[in-house]
């Protein structure tokens, strides 16, 4: 296993990975700004969850795939990319802040969840973390791979729930402030789909590697 200094230095690269704006967060922020703190804490659960995939990737070396293709890559960056522009875009075109907002809790818990390990799944900054970062902390010397993993992947939980966890609860607080000034609302929701077409944008030009 991991020495103890190992385990706190990981953790403070993963917070300081967590703090850096992404996907990840700005899906959060704009589930729960859109659809309450319900909403918000879902896709905070399918982030982490969508985690046990990254790390399932690192274990496999597909990370090693994605550096020797990176065209594999790019179409990674792209999907992730346009998948949040989509979301943008949603909120956009709307014209009734009102309505977006009674829409969104309609989504089951289940989908809620999918939508936010989607989102991870397609956050090209978790592949490049664990290319570069995560095979520094496992040795196999140490014990079994998998169980070294695991730890990693609980640091990494806590720590989203640590950051995300009360992004999403301060960001239903403002919606709720917002639901008595309709007008106030539909113009956060727009400038949350600006931000999220902006994170967009940014992660492919960013993220993409030449052939």
């Amino acid at each position: 296993m991991q020495t103890l200094t190992q385990l706190w230095l990981f953790f403070l690269v993963v917070l300081a990975v967590v703090l850096l704006p992404g996907m990840d967060m700005a899906y959060i922020a704009g589930s729960s700004l859109v659809g309450g703190r319900r909403q918000g804490l879902l896709a905070l659960t399918g982030v982490v969850a969508g985690g046990i995939c990254h790390v399932l990737a690192a274990a496999l070396g597909i990370g090693l795939l994605l550096k020797l293709v990176p065209g594999l890559f790019n179409a990674v960056l792209l999907a992730g990319a346009g998948y949040l522009a989509w979301i943008a875009w949603t909120l956009l075109r709307s014209r009734d802040a009102a309505a977006l907002q009674a829409d969104a809790p309609r989504l089951s818990p289940r989908a809620a969840v999918l939508r936010g390990a989607l989102t991870s799944l397609l956050n090209p900054k978790a592949y490049l973390f664990m290319l570069a970062v995560f095979p520094q902390f496992i040795d196999p010397q140490r014990g079994p791979v998998w169980l070294q993993a695991l730890v990693l992947w609980l640091i990494i939980a806590a720590t989203q729930a640590l950051i995300y966890g009360p992004l999403a609860l301060a960001a239903a607080g403002a919606r709720d402030w917002l639901a008595h000034r309709p007008a106030a609302g539909l113009r956060l929701n727009r400038a949350v789909g600006v931000v999220l077409l902006l994170t967009a944008l940014w992660t492919a030009a960013a993220g993409w590697r030449g052939g």
